[in-house]
């Protein structure tokens, strides 16, 4: 471990540290319901997307009117991709979260023999791991 003693210091009761601690786990299981719920939300929506397609193709049939109804449902089904960058998103804070509370343990008590190597203190190296300059309707940049 680095030497920390010119660093400035805090003083936090141990009472604090383990609500803060508690919270930021909080804050992360909060994050995985979420995670879960658009999960299903985005599995729903490509259902109700197929059988309305399906459903335009049979009463309708081939013509160029149903194409374009059907390639106006295929955009918005791509338009769906922006589940996996908030996914990746809410994985990423997660993680932030999950080593600000492990850090915050580690800082505040000392680790028991058993927990050295097991806990996972370190942060994500990148800030955001997604990025999105442009959405253009039918296209998502996710990296």
């Amino acid at each position: 471990m680095p030497d920390r003693s010119t660093e400035p210091t805090v003083a936090l009761s141990l009472s604090a540290v383990a609500d803060l601690q508690d919270s930021l786990l909080v804050a992360m299981n909060d994050l995985k319901r979420l995670e879960g719920l658009l999960d299903h939300a985005t599995g729903n929506l490509l259902e109700r997307f197929n059988a309305a397609n399906e459903a335009l193709l049979a009463l309708h049939g081939d013509n160029d009117e149903t194409r374009q109804i059907g390639q106006a449902l295929h955009l918005a089904v791509t338009e769906l991709q922006f589940h996996d960058m908030a996914t990746q998103l809410l994985v990423h804070t997660g993680k932030v979260l999950k080593g600000c509370a492990y850090k915050l343990a580690e800082e505040a008590m000392e680790l028991e023999e058993d927990e050295i190597g097991v806990v996972e203190t370190c942060l994500p190296e990148r800030p955001n791991p997604v990025t999105q300059s442009e959405m253009d309707a039918g296209s998502i940049e996710l990296f």
